[in-house]
């Protein structure tokens, strides 16, 4: 949490159940959630209730440099229900990038999130969204995009440090034209993850991925569900990979196609599997130990780290871990 604490461009910052700061850019309102609610009575028609915490972003005009949210969890036993709104108009290109954790390893904190994310006619956001937790903590994240038409929507979600339980479920809904790319990356050691992800394909033209990254170290449990559902004529596609580590783990993946659409294209492929010996026994020949060759497969399985950008300065995204 250091690293996050004295960056000045955070747009919007909380602690606990306290809004510690908020910086608007040129182009946007930003509010803690129950202030939009009471001041602005369209937010209402999305909410699904009166808000407790969270916030309400809407972007009016592009913005070249991304918008970036903390949630932290700093004292023990919290319970927060952040819900948050982000509305971005229409022919708008954003990138957001949001960092929900706890800053100590054994608070016993729950967080219990929920977001809804409205992408107007041909606009685009790029979402990169960070989890961090300690193994006592108790953390369930749910989103909901609306593409409407021609939007494009790119979220990545990556949690490298899980919970004792982590539950996801992301639901995106596309209209005619519009696309999204989900990319899902959890490292789980000693904890369960259940994931669900459903795309729905409510338009012509629309396209939909999924892809989800999983690795179970020690005593970990991951069950992840992927749902792509056509309804009107579009392509979808699903693509699970585990990979374990540990004999004393497990990964199951459930790649589900619903197709309700004869113009449809649905596809899906799914793997769990090991590190094979080939692979480390050439590593080694290269003179890492084996230790340096499995860290090495599974940055390479996770994907590339990229990284964070705030006022220019670069900072690795597993500081944020």
């Amino acid at each position: 949490m250091k690293n996050v604490k004295n960056v000045k461009s955070i747009n919007y910052y909380q602690i606990d159940y306290h809004v510690n700061k908020i910086f608007e850019e040129e182009g946007t309102i930003i509010l803690p959630s129950p202030e939009a609610y009471k001041n602005l009575r369209w937010t209402r028609d999305y909410f699904k209730k009166e808000p407790e915490d969270g916030y309400f972003i809407w972007v009016k005009k592009s913005i070249n440099h991304p918008l970036t949210t903390c949630i932290t969890i700093l004292s023990p036993k919290v319970i927060q229900k952040p819900e948050n709104l982000v509305v971005i108009e229409k022919n708008v290109e954003v990138k957001i990038q949001s960092i929900c954790n706890a800053s100590k390893k054994n608070l016993k904190g729950k967080h219990i999130g929920y977001s809804k994310i409205i992408l107007k006619e041909n606009s685009e956001l790029k979402l990169r969204h960070f989890h961090s937790w300690g193994k006592r903590d108790w953390v369930e994240s749910s989103l909901e995009f609306f593409l409407e038409k021609g939007a494009k929507l790119s979220h990545t979600y990556k949690c490298l440090e899980i919970p004792m339980k982590l539950k996801t479920e992301n639901n995106t809904y596309l209209r005619e034209n519009s696309s999204s790319n989900l990319i899902i990356t959890v490292l789980a050691k000693d904890g369960e993850v259940d994931m669900y992800d459903s795309t729905f394909l409510n338009g012509r033209e629309s396209n939909g991925i999924s892809r989800v990254r999983m690795i179970g170290d020690k005593k970990s449990k991951i069950v992840a569900r992927s749902q792509m559902v056509a309804n009107d004529a579009g392509t979808g596609h699903v693509d699970c990979m585990g990979l374990l580590l540990s004999e004393n783990s497990s990964i199951q993946a459930i790649p589900e196609l619903i197709n309700r659409n004869k113009d449809a294209s649905l596809t899906h492929e799914a793997s769990v599997g090991k590190i094979s010996e080939e692979t480390l026994n050439y590593l080694r020949s290269r003179g890492l130990t084996e230790d340096e060759a499995i860290d090495l497969i599974v940055t390479g399985f996770l994907g590339e780290e990229e990284p964070i950008i705030i006022k220019g300065r670069i900072v690795p995204s597993k500081l944020y871990m």
